[in-house]
């Protein structure tokens, strides 16, 4: 009996080694096939939003600055231009949470509220657009092209 227990318990050991070591080989793969490659847009995207970062840095300072604020207060007012107020709400929450400024948040909105809808024909975008604005709350407005002379109509005289 005593025979019969250890042959069994041989065997069980023996398979639970075989089992390992069958999930160990199946599972190493090549390290060159593992390893992932960003494509280039999304290279390029990342190195454009570290390059945004560092102008926020260099032109802000303070708390407004900090990459965690530049990228929530952002969306925040994007959010907002969007009329998406719940996301923009939690959103803000956040950026509340990390300490950045509230006030940068207003006056970022009150620029982009200034500068008046986006022309879809143009090749500015509203990301671009929140980006300047918060770079320079103070941007002032671009003026609006003058409407040509056929456009203009003519009232008639009395």
């Amino acid at each position: 009996m005593r025979l019969v227990s250890m042959r069994q318990l041989v065997f069980l050991g023996a398979t639970i080694l075989l089992a390992c070591f069958g999930a160990a080989s199946a599972q190493s793969v090549d390290p060159k096939a593992n390893t992932k490659r960003e494509s280039p847009p999304a290279a390029a995207d990342s190195q454009q939003k570290l390059d945004e970062f560092a102008e926020a840095a260099a032109k802000l300072g303070g708390p407004a600055a900090n990459p965690e604020c530049v990228w929530l207060g952002r969306r925040v007012v994007s959010l907002l231009w969007r009329d998406d107020l719940d996301t923009a709400f939690r959103h803000l929450d956040l950026y509340d949470r990390f300490g950045c400024p509230s006030g940068h948040i207003q006056a970022t909105f009150r620029c982009l509220v200034r500068q008046g809808s986006i022309d879809p024909k143009t090749t500015e975008t509203l990301s671009g657009r929140v980006h300047g604005c918060w770079l320079d709350p103070a941007l002032e407005a671009k003026p609006a092209a003058a409407p040509s002379q056929n456009s203009q109509s003519k009232s008639p005289p009395r």
